[in-house]
């Protein structure tokens, strides 16, 4: 038997590879563009900066130095040139792949970045493999433009695993549909008539505002969005910002918020401040052809009928009066309870007869009779 050559020995030692076998190499030089690695083999391997990483303009310089120890995919034994084409974007793939198969089998919930926006749905990134998300899967409501989600980490399960034909399916929508379930019942379950809370206006519309409780949404109507009057939520709120509420009825699933507090309430001292006989001031709000409505304060109107304005006929306030101007009255009825107070600018004014004052119904102006 012959002796074996030094070189024919130590090819010997050297272990066997084959495409698509996982290694582990050690860097022994790196370039931006390029990484060179002792994998034990006869040949070293090479590995480009597209096989390293997504990112095309990474200096390989920065992330990789000499001696470090680099998990590897083997694309070709031979590159033609006697070099072994690495790849530890495959590597990490392949792993991923079978961290996925095992998140379909176990039902286990994935969080991964959304690496594309495409016609029908998002590609997200997992440790390196690729699931697609459906547009119908995306979200439990529909979404009309995707582009929100690049570059954004989303949470979805697996319901298809077929790495052989490459359908890797994701789906968010029941998740979100099961996160939304356990904050609707955590939500009714705590919640109690007269209690304040934080919300978020959702959607806005003529007649009120949609708050987000956080599990269901509430209705804040025009006419419990202020002590004072509203004439346009939109004017008042935009979508997205944050609120405090007051629970005012819960209703089955339907929640009745308001924004009139009890502590700012400016009624509570009106039987003193407004008293029969007070003389005020305030500003004219808005008119009618039977009377003027004067703002005496955030939230109190009163009505000043147009008989009430001047000793002098006067056919309509408009004729007298103007919206902002300021005035001074004399309060003539309250009704606390119902909300109601009447002034006069007339029983100011020097006497030259009999004042009609005591003669007003003023729940018959306000219904317009």
């Amino acid at each position: 038997m012959s002796e074996m050559s030094f070189e024919q020995m130590l090819e010997d030692s050297l272990k066997s590879i084959h495409a698509g076998e996982i290694v582990t190499g050690k860097v022994i030089s790196v370039k931006p563009d390029e990484i060179a690695l002792n994998i034990g083999y006869k040949s070293d391997g090479i590995m480009t900066r597209n096989d390293y990483s997504a990112d095309n303009s990474l200096d390989l310089t920065t992330v990789v130095k000499i001696g470090d120890e680099i998990e590897c995919k083997v694309k070709k034994v031979n590159d033609g040139e006697g070099q072994v084409v690495l790849s530890h974007r495959d590597a990490l793939q392949s792993k991923a792949s079978e961290e996925l198969r095992k998140a379909f089998e176990d039902g286990t919930t994935l969080t991964g970045k959304v690496v594309q926006v495409v016609k029908g749905g998002l590609n997200v990134e997992v440790d390196g493999a690729r699931v697609f998300v459906p547009a119908s899967l995306v979200s439990d409501t529909f979404e009309r433009d995707l582009n929100k989600y690049q570059g954004q980490d989303i949470q979805f399960v697996i319901t298809e695993f077929n790495p052989q034909k490459r359908r890797i399916i994701g789906d968010r929508k029941q998740l979100m549909a099961s996160m939304k379930k356990e904050l609707h019942d955590k939500l009714f379950a705590e919640l109690r008539e007269g209690d304040i809370r934080m919300g978020v206006v959702k959607n806005l519309t003529d007649f009120g505002a949609f708050i987000d409780l956080g599990g269901a949404d509430g209705l804040l109507h025009i006419s419990e969005m202020s002590w004072g009057r509203i004439e346009n939520p939109k004017k008042l709120f935009k979508p997205g910002q944050e609120v405090e509420v007051l629970v005012k009825e819960i209703n089955g699933e339907r929640i009745a918020l308001t924004r009139k507090f009890p502590d700012e309430n400016p009624w509570k001292d009106a039987e003193t401040k407004y008293a029969i006989g007070q003389i005020v001031s305030g500003k004219v709000a808005r008119m009618t052809d039977f009377g003027a409505f004067i703002e005496l304060d955030k939230g109190i109107d009163a009505l000043l009928h147009v008989s009430q304005i001047s000793r002098d006929h006067v056919n309509k306030p408009s004729d007298v009066l103007s919206v902002g101007q300021e005035i001074e009255a004399k309060v003539v009825d309250l009704d606390v309870d119902n909300h109601k107070i009447s002034l006069s600018m007339k029983a100011l004014l020097p006497e030259d007869g009999n004042s009609d004052v005591a003669d007003v119904d003023v729940d018959a102006v306000l219904r317009g009779e």
